[in-house]
């Protein structure tokens, strides 16, 4: 009975010492609060007045679980998000009962359903296409649908090994990003795209300017190069990754100090015209023989229609082999959220211009084109063909089939799934066979709903697709073909 009776009173006494604690914890915050100057909310109503700063940061991250409807929330709402999950987890894009989608609203694609649709028998696969035909070294490349720009930096290596793995498994390509090609990129011999950003990382001698001796030795591990002049979350900005990003490995793939923020210049020095732009494709594919393309964000039209001037009076032989477009809703590790909000037109209306534009200059066939931005459910990629797109590449789709939550902390290294940090502790949550076999499983799933639509449609693959195929919806009970929102060019050179 006394040995009870201590263990209460010794329990006591400790409650008694946590009680102290907290209560001088509080009268600590209390006289903070009551002398600071830079909030007026503490100010005003000391130590109460911290719950606001916490439950503002907390309901950046819960109002996706418990508030926001499933089709209602940005970027990505829970429905099109948990639609990745199950196909990465190759579950397959099934549901029960009926569909969610209100297709009363603006901006809804209503495919045009064939009266009898392709029999399974009839359907033959979407063929490869050919980047650069022209060049010593084209590329075949086999999928529609394929993986964004992401560098290593931005993303943990973990997740770049299981991109790589994923990719080799489904046949798609990887674009390693402006920030070099790491050896993670080639762990799975996967077919990859080598982006050369404004910065060169990864490409550029010791002045910082392009080495062609690096083109010729990264040319034995890519099939194509990129060069990025823009990128839709931050257009006319040049790359971000904070210093927290910056470890000795991503310096040295780099090329930079390390601990230091990367920050690219927001354009090429060397490239301040169009001819300045074609001189640079040529180069580059002089030196490695590979296809050259160009990334950028449209404004307005002007810009591609003054491009495919210079090309046409250069020559078509200069023009680039593809061009990848990115919308003004893009994706990325960290931006400024006045260019991410308010800069750049969105995908769905600057393709159509970019595809018109080269149809009038009669460049289409020579250039392929590539879309990309927000293009992450087999729907989204069903449009981009029929507007005229070749491939399309997205990066925050494969992202989720990683899987990314949408925790909005990509430029904070506190990634809490592992892809977007170089935390170890965080790190060891993604464990890469696991996940390259997801990514693998939304690679394909993503190419074979697209050619389940097509079937829908009558055609026998996707490639058939055409701006006849689909309908957006303008109003509750209104929808207008695509042709007639973005008719063909009337006259077309040849």
């Amino acid at each position: 009975m006394d040995g009870m009776t201590a263990l209460i009173n010794g329990i006591i006494v400790f409650m008694g010492w946590i009680a102290g604690v907290v209560m001088l914890a509080l009268l600590v915050m209390f006289v903070q609060d009551i002398f600071q100057k830079e909030h007026a909310v503490r100010r005003n109503f000391p130590v109460i007045g911290r719950l606001r700063y916490f439950l503002e940061k907390q309901g950046e991250y819960f109002r996706q679980y418990f508030f926001a409807h499933d089709r209602e929330e940005l970027p990505f709402n829970r429905a099109t998000r948990a639609w990745v999950y199950r196909t990465a987890k190759n579950l397959g894009g099934m549901v029960g009962f009926g569909s969610t989608n209100d297709l009363r609203q603006p901006g809804t694609l209503i495919f045009v359903n064939a009266p009898y649709p392709t029999l399974e028998d009839d359907r033959t696969p979407a063929p490869p296409l050919l980047i650069g035909a022209a060049c010593t070294r084209p590329f075949e490349a086999r999928s529609i649908v394929n993986i964004s720009a992401m560098s290593f930096g931005a993303l943990s290596a973990p997740a770049i090994r299981a991109l790589s793995r994923g990719a080799a498994r489904a046949g798609v390509w990887l674009n390693t990003g402006e920030g070099g090609m790491a050896p993670h990129h080639t762990e799975g011999g996967c077919d990859l795209i080598f982006q050369i950003g404004t910065a060169k990382y990864g490409v550029r001698d010791e002045a910082g300017a392009l080495s062609d001796a690096r083109l010729r030795e990264l040319a034995q591990h890519v099939k194509a190069f990129e060069i990025k002049l823009s990128q839709g979350a931050k257009p006319g900005r040049g790359g971000v990754l904070p210093a927290a990003k910056v470890t000795e490995a991503v310096a040295r793939v780099r090329g930079i100090a390390p601990f230091k923020g990367s920050y690219s210049p927001n354009r090429h020095p060397e490239i301040d015209s169009d001819d300045d732009l074609l001189d640079m494709i040529e180069r580059v594919r002089a030196v490695s023989g590979l296809p050259v393309g160009i990334k950028f964000v449209m404004g307005d039209d002007s810009g591609i229609r003054a491009l495919c001037e210079s090309i046409l009076r250069r020559g078509a032989q200069c023009a680039p082999d593809f061009i990848t477009l990115d919308g003004g809703d893009g994706g990325t590790g960290a931006a400024p959220q006045i260019l991410a909000d308010h800069v750049g037109l969105p995908l769905s209306e600057s393709l159509p211009m970019l595809v018109n534009v080269l149809l009038e200059s009669g460049l289409r066939e020579r250039i392929r084109v590539v879309a990309s931005g927000k293009l992450v459910t087999s729907v989204d990629v069903a449009w981009a063909l029929c507007v005229g797109a070749d491939f399309t590449a997205t990066a925050r789709g494969f992202m989720f089939s990683l899987g990314c939550i949408q925790s909005l902390q990509c430029h904070l290294d506190t990634c809490p799934t592992g892809i977007t940090t170089h935390n170890p502790r965080l790190q060891k949550g993604l464990v890469v066979e696991s996940k390259a076999e997801r990514v693998a499983n939304y690679a394909k799933w993503m190419n074979v709903e697209v050619d389940r639509l097509a079937h829908a449609c009558g055609l026998r693959n996707a490639r058939e697709f055409t701006r006849h195929h689909v309908r957006v919806v303008q109003s509750a009970g209104h929808s207008l073909q695509l042709d007639q929102l973005y008719p063909y060019p009337s006259v077309a050179r040849r």
